[in-house]
């Protein structure tokens, strides 16, 4: 079988080389595949172009001057026509095809509209009697409100879940998406890694629905369904997410060449790289008309906080000047580390970089970090994803609401620690709860009273809280008993503190709460907001 495929090889050699309908095959043959080449490098008929992510379903910010850009024939107009009001507005393509306008928004609603792209070659509003030489027609525009949601894998994990990673109430959410079909949309954008900033990416609208649901970021749905909910105006949010991606990532290649570490990737894959998933993802969206920022990440940067806290800053202030913001103007809300190994379930790494995030918060203006210490299970030591993905996305909804919406009444800020002093124990300290006495542990010598943050009201315990420790002279960690208590009279701060006693201490040098790589944080306010992990050693 073999030496009859070789023979026919051969014979077909010797009738291309001397059989003159041979080489006519061979010429017309070699003809064909240079004409194919060249038509590759023809550009396409030119008309007027959209980016994907103002494609049909989109959803506009509602009361302000949405950014709108897409490409024509360069030196062509493109006139658009917005459906809620008629107004029609002007740009003109440049060298490089690409226009760009704003156009005024309405208040939100739920009201579909749609937007007409006439692409003329010359002025239309000069030349009335110009006809069109393409038009496009964008569908079921929403107007409302928008969030750009970014970070790595847990902002990435959809309602369908990782393999083995499922997202508690998932299939329940996936079930009952038809119910926002008037009122979320998501836009998913496709991974797309690149050396150069680019000009599109894949990414465009989906309406809720149970078909669609399954691939919506959990994260960005929860927070989109209940800022909906409360607000009763449509929500559109974006997931820009790219699993294991560092900060340096989302950043540009300007800023990362002023780092010692230039645009050295910690391994060879696509998402530790950096600035890739700037240059393939954000870059071409920058500039669409949001109302703030969610950021999810931190897991890849885990043992190098110091630097995270002023790259993370960078990174947010850039951002908002991309989208044409003053520096502290849009919103920028991020998630906490989740407890997880880390190499080490008792080290103190991950704790470090969370009390690192919350730092941040202090320092960067319009932001905060909503605490989820509280938000995994025992069995979750070696899972970095939790499960728990609604109280994340509502925890958000909630410093939105309160900080972005002025809705009064929500609690949304965690309690953190205050300040804390050492007292000498007294018989007399004892825990009352709304007029109730609570027996308290009998204790010698000093105790610590920690006063927090955001807890008037107190706490959802009164005795036998976990989490606590307090080292000793020597700089050893031991267990501590705390309980809760109230001063009514001759008060330093009126309201509930935290009492804190340590038997196998000689003297209470410092003290922390469920600060190590995996702790699960059980102390909560009457509100249900998780106490912030702390440490006194390091001045945080």
């Amino acid at each position: 079988m073999s030496q009859k495929r070789h023979n026919f090889a051969a014979e077909n050699h010797h009738v291309n080389s001397f059989c003159p309908m041979g080489q006519f095959m061979k010429t017309m043959k070699n003809t064909l595949i240079t004409l194919l080449a060249s038509l590759a490098t023809v550009p396409a008929a030119w008309g007027v172009e959209l980016p994907d992510i103002l494609g049909d379903n989109a959803v506009l910010q509602q009361q302000t001057q949405a950014r709108l850009w897409g490409w024509a024939k360069a030196g062509n107009y493109v006139q658009v026509t917005t459906g809620w009001d008629h107004r029609q507005y002007v740009a003109q393509a440049g060298n490089d095809g690409r226009w760009t306008l704003q156009v005024t928004t309405p208040k939100a609603g739920f009201n579909a509209y749609s937007i007409v792209y006439d692409e003329y070659d010359a002025r239309p509003q000069a030349d009335t009697s110009a006809v069109p030489v393409d038009t496009k027609t964008v569908d079921n525009v929403l107007i409302g409100e928008v969030w750009f949601c970014s970070g790595q894998s847990n902002m990435e994990m959809p309602l369908g879940g990782f393999w083995n990673c499922p997202v508690e109430g998932g299939n329940e959410a996936i079930a009952y998406a038809g119910r926002y079909a008037q009122s979320v949309r998501v836009a998913t954008i496709e991974k797309t890694p690149a050396q150069e900033p680019q000009t599109r990416v894949r990414g465009g609208w989906d309406v809720a629905s149970p078909a669609n649901a399954p691939r919506f970021s959990a994260v960005a749905w929860f927070f989109a369904t209940t800022l909906t909910d409360i607000l009763q105006v449509p929500v559109g949010v974006i997931n820009c997410s790219w699993g294991g991606s560092c900060v340096e990532g989302w950043m540009p290649k300007e800023v990362l060449l002023t780092y010692p570490d230039g645009l050295t990737p910690i391994d060879d894959t696509d998402y530790h790289a950096k600035m890739v998933m700037y240059n393939g993802m954000l870059a071409p969206l920058a500039g669409y008309t949001v109302k703030g920022f969610l950021w999810n990440q931190g897991e890849s940067n885990v043992g190098r906080e110091e630097e995270y806290v002023e790259r993370f800053q960078t990174m947010a202030q850039l951002w908002r000047k991309l989208w044409n913001q003053p520096a502290d103007a849009l919103p920028f809300y991020t998630v906490e580390l989740p407890p997880y190994r880390y190499g080490d379930a008792d080290g103190t790494s991950a704790a470090d970089f969370r009390a690192a995030q919350h730092r941040i918060a202090r320092l960067l203006p319009h932001s905060g970090c909503v605490c989820t210490s509280d938000l995994i299970y025992p069995y979750e030591l070696d899972q970095i994803h939790g499960a728990q993905k609604q109280p994340i996305g509502q925890r958000m909804a909630y410093m939105a609401l309160t900080r972005d919406y002025g809705i009064q009444g929500i609690a949304a800020e965690a309690p953190e620690l205050e300040r804390w002093t050492l007292v000498d124990a007294s018989p007399d300290d004892i825990a009352v709860i709304a007029g109730s006495r609570v027996e308290t542990p009998r204790t010698n010598g000093c105790i610590a009273r920690l006063y927090f943050t955001n807890s008037i009201e107190g706490f959802d315990r009164m005795t036998d809280i976990p989490g606590f420790e307090a080292q000793d002279t020597q700089g050893v960690w031991h267990k501590a008993i705390v309980w809760s208590s109230s001063e009514w009279q001759n008060v330093e701060r009126q309201g509930c503190f935290l009492s804190l006693a340590c038997p196998e201490a000689d003297r209470i040098c410092n003290v922390r709460y469920c600060y190590r790589n995996f702790a699960i944080g059980t102390l909560h306010t009457v509100r249900g907001l998780p106490l912030v992990p702390f440490t006194t050693e390091k001045g945080e």
